[in-house]
């Protein structure tokens, strides 16, 4: 068998950094976050990962550590690809190198963009970018859900909760959506669109 099921209870660290990359993973159910931690023990999502998305598949092509922890943030079942194992499926199927180089060339443009968000936008702003990106990827729905607890949301927009929760109430008091539970449905996309990029509606 090319790949190894493996189930992780919510919490369970699947790998952490440095460790080194015997392979890489495929999430068949359940959330998994990808993160750093700063000397000081402050913590910084750099990915929350779903069904069907790969992680860890930095090491295969680069033979380096893992670069960051890897955790289970719900329960889940992941698929390992051992580093050997896949360099043999990779010689029988020579597409796999390039849609992996897609993926981690999508990936790259993720983190800059999370970069910009968390060294030149304010909270409200890094908010309304995350909520249109949900958006997208639910083909343009005006209705997205928090996957994750909203303290993990903070962390990935690099914030506290008190200060996330504050933002997300700016953004009700605009207007711009309507706020229950994990449930956000977007009233004014455009006004949105311009607090993301400008900073203002």
């Amino acid at each position: 068998e090319i790949a190894i099921p493996r189930s992780y209870r919510r919490g369970e660290m699947i790998f952490t950094e440095g460790e080194e990359g015997k392979g890489f993973y495929l999430v068949l159910g359940g959330q998994v976050e990808i993160f750093k931690l700063s000397p000081e023990g402050k913590k910084q999502i750099l990915h929350i990962l779903g069904k069907g998305e790969p992680f860890g598949e930095v090491t295969v092509f680069a033979g380096v550590p893992f670069p960051a922890h890897a955790k289970a943030i719900t329960r889940a079942e992941v698929a390992f690809f051992p580093k050997d194992s896949f360099i043999k499926l990779i010689k029988d199927h020579p597409q796999l190198p390039l849609n992996m180089l897609a993926l981690l060339s999508q990936r790259l443009r993720e983190f800059t963009s999370l970069i910009e968000n968390l060294s030149l936008k304010e909270v409200s702003s890094r908010l309304a970018t995350y909520l249109l990106y949900l958006s997208e990827r639910g083909q343009g729905a005006d209705e997205v859900t928090f996957e994750v607890p909203k303290g993990e949301v903070a962390s990935l927009l690099g914030t506290i909760p008190e200060t996330f929760s504050r933002a997300l109430g700016r953004l009700v008091a605009l207007g711009l959506i309507e706020s229950e539970g994990q449930r956000i449905r977007i009233r004014d996309r455009e006004g949105l669109r311009n607090l993301a990029i400008f900073g203002k509606i």
